[in-house]
């Protein structure tokens, strides 16, 4: 069976999706909590995560929240495929892809503003901030280990090397 090299991920996409996996583990794994090089970091994280917000309202087809809508339904049927055995390209996100996505950039909304509440003003900066903050990085760290996975898994069965695309921008299609 050929396949064809489809472009798909525009360089905004590739740069937001690379600059924030280095940024986001730079600051969960390697940069002290209490350092201001830490407090940086995350308003570039949310620098990246508005430019794509508006990226997703404005770009390019496959960036565009309209082509990968949350979808229950689509999600279930993804599961089905799965479970199944059969190999389904997806051109764009897979719905389990999109709802992924959307729990990451809500999931780093909460983090940036319990962060940025932790270091404004003294009467934000309370237990319930830091503990909503500690457990919205817990929440981002679980859901970007399983979406490694995931893009492995998804790479092997359905014979798209996801990773790549997300490098080159083309998606090798059947």
């Amino acid at each position: 069976m050929t396949t064809k090299a489809t472009y798909i991920w525009d360089p905004l996409v590739r740069l937001f999706h690379w600059s924030l996996v280095i940024a986001f583990a730079a600051n969960a794994l390697f940069i002290d909590d209490d350092s201001g090089l830490h407090i940086w970091v995350g308003y570039f994280v949310l620098g990246l995560v508005v430019l794509r917000i508006i990226w997703g309202l404005i770009g390019t087809r496959y960036a565009r929240f309209s082509s990968f809508p949350p979808s229950l339904r689509g999600s279930m049927e993804q599961v089905s495929e799965i479970t199944l055995g059969r190999k389904v390209q997806h051109k764009g996100h897979s719905p389990l892809g999109a709802l992924m996505i959307y729990n990451l950039l809500i999931t780093l909304l909460v983090i940036c503003a319990t962060g940025f509440l932790m270091t404004g003003d003294p009467a934000w900066d309370s237990e319930w901030t830091e503990e909503l903050h500690e457990a919205a990085v817990f929440w981002a760290e679980l859901s970007a280990m399983l979406h490694i996975v995931a893009v492995g898994i998804e790479s092997l069965r359905s014979g798209v090397n996801l990773p790549r695309s997300m490098v080159t921008g083309y998606k090798n299609l059947r």
